[in-house]
């Protein structure tokens, strides 16, 4: 199981470095401005970082960052930093030896094969008082909405052909969202 789930990130993980386009990394940048005001301590944990565009706003914001990524590629674009940990691990299988006060899951849930186990994983990761902040790609956007009117897409939430070149296994409305957090 393992092998095909790296086989399956290392095969996305191209889009990253040749296809992202300036709006991605505008909305990476904006989701790290809305996050922002929610993160607490010193130490950060930013799972699934890809190449970066969160990370480098991140590691001005927390003594001690550690990215966990099953990409090397991807890591291997992330700026070596005095403050920075980059993990090479599937998150099935990383293994913290300490806990963190903020974790950022930006545009992770909708990779995963168990969404509320990735979750319940990340909360033992977490210090006493420590957050979890999460975004997701909105399956109600308007450009879903639109895509459904001209026939595109079936229903918002159905995989389009960027979500499964980005290996994507869901896009969350915003009760299937909440149903996952509730678990």
């Amino acid at each position: 199981m393992a092998k095909r789930e790296q086989r399956r990130i290392d095969e996305s993980s191209d889009w990253y470095l040749k296809d992202q386009l300036d709006f991605d990394k505008r909305l990476i940048r904006y989701g790290y401005l809305t996050f922002k005001p929610f993160f607490l301590g010193s130490e950060g944990l930013e799972l699934g970082p890809a190449e970066g565009q969160m990370t480098q706003f991140l590691v001005r914001d927390f003594k001690k960052l550690t990215v966990v990524d099953a990409s090397k590629k991807l890591l291997d674009q992330i700026e070596d930093r005095s403050n920075l940990i980059k993990v090479h691990s599937l998150f099935e299988k990383f293994k913290p030896n300490r806990r963190f006060n903020t974790i950022i899951l930006n545009r992770v849930l909708e990779h995963v094969q168990s969404p509320v186990q990735m979750l319940l994983q990340a909360k033992k990761w977490l210090s006493l008082r420590g957050r979890i902040i999460l975004g997701v790609p909105n399956a109600n956007s308007i450009h879903r909405l639109a895509a459904v009117k001209m026939g595109l897409l079936k229903k918002p939430w159905q995989l389009n052909e960027r979500d499964k070149i980005l290996g994507h296994r869901r896009v969350y409305t915003v009760s299937t969202f909440s149903r996952d957090i509730r678990r």
